[in-house]
């Protein structure tokens, strides 16, 4: 359209992308990100036409990979890209914001290290299929993995979960470099291919009540989980057990705490995230109480 502009937010839209995100979360089933801070909006880019912000694309740096892990191991990058309802199909206006969100993709790409390559990955609930079929159909994205939602309602009983002996658990703040780097190095033990990175870790670190359980044996950290609120919700995340300790009721024992923190706390709701395919987690977190919601379906493309 000729009356189309294409650009980076600024203050002043502020109230067009409040009227968007009113009208995009009315579906209740779509994942709207939100522009955060000031120092982020380099990596939002939106359409108008004349006052009304019809499209938004971000850009967030999700994993960074540091030194000395596998070769094959990909930084990731993902994309939210949405338009107002009604233009899900309009592959003129998609492909206009598009275009500079992967220009943009490749800048975040050049301040990564070179190590190791890069990926664009995209996540959007199953429901949103427009927007799946536009990534995977249109721009030729991949396959990359489906996540559940699970809830956990606090009001609930929360089970009994006893440690074996020897065992014991502590709250521990990661509050020193030092401390943070021990952690990435186990996190990055569990999972080699899509580790967490300091700064994701500093993000989640500031987030309301935001602390850390883990289970020591003889001072030696056996697993460990992350837990905070977001908005009413309490969020568990990265929730891990190494693998000479498994099948010792230790993660059970661990979630069984974290949802005992966010109760007295005053939270109603728990979550977290699982994939599809991890039928022992799933039988895990069922057994404490947590409900399948929501898919996720993501995607993904290679930077080159």
């Amino acid at each position: 359209m000729s009356n189309r502009v294409i650009r980076n937010f600024g203050q002043n839209d502020m109230a067009a992308l409040g009227e968007m995100y009113a009208r995009v979360s009315a579906q209740e089933d779509v994942l709207f990100w939100w522009v955060g801070e000031e120092s982020n909006w380099e990596n939002v880019i939106c359409a108008f036409e004349g006052d009304k912000m019809v499209a938004k694309g971000q850009l967030q740096i999700f994993n960074v990979v540091p030194p000395g892990r596998l070769p094959g191991s990909k930084h990731k990058i993902f994309v939210n890209l949405k338009t107002l309802p009604g233009r899900e199909q309009d592959i003129g206006l998609l492909d206009s914001v598009y275009s500079l969100l992967l220009e943009r993709a490749h800048e975040l790409k050049g301040t990564l290290p070179r190590e190791y390559g890069t990926v664009l990955c995209t996540g959007n609930y199953a429901a949103e299929e427009s927007c799946n079929t536009y990534f995977a159909q249109h721009l030729g994205y991949l396959p990359h993995s489906r996540l559940y939602t699970l809830h956990r309602d606090l009001n609930e009983p929360i089970p009994v979960a006893e440690l074996a002996a020897g065992l014991e658990s502590a709250w521990v703040q990661l509050d020193s470099p030092e401390q943070r780097e021990a952690y990435l190095e186990l996190e990055a033990e569990i999972w080699p291919d899509t580790p967490l990175g300091v700064e994701r870790l500093l993000e989640y670190q500031e987030h309301p009540l935001w602390t850390s359980a883990v289970v020591l044996d003889e001072g030696k950290v056996a697993g460990s989980l992350m837990v905070w609120q977001e908005d009413k919700n309490g969020i568990i995340e990265d929730v891990f057990v190494r693998e000479p300790w498994r099948r010792r009721g230790i993660a059970k024992a661990l979630l069984v705490r974290a949802l005992a923190y966010l109760k007295e706390h005053g939270l109603e709701q728990a979550q977290l995230i699982a994939m599809t395919t991890n039928e022992s987690a799933l039988s895990l977190y069922a057994s404490v109480g947590f409900q399948t919601g929501r898919q996720e379906i993501r995607l993904y493309t290679e930077l080159e």
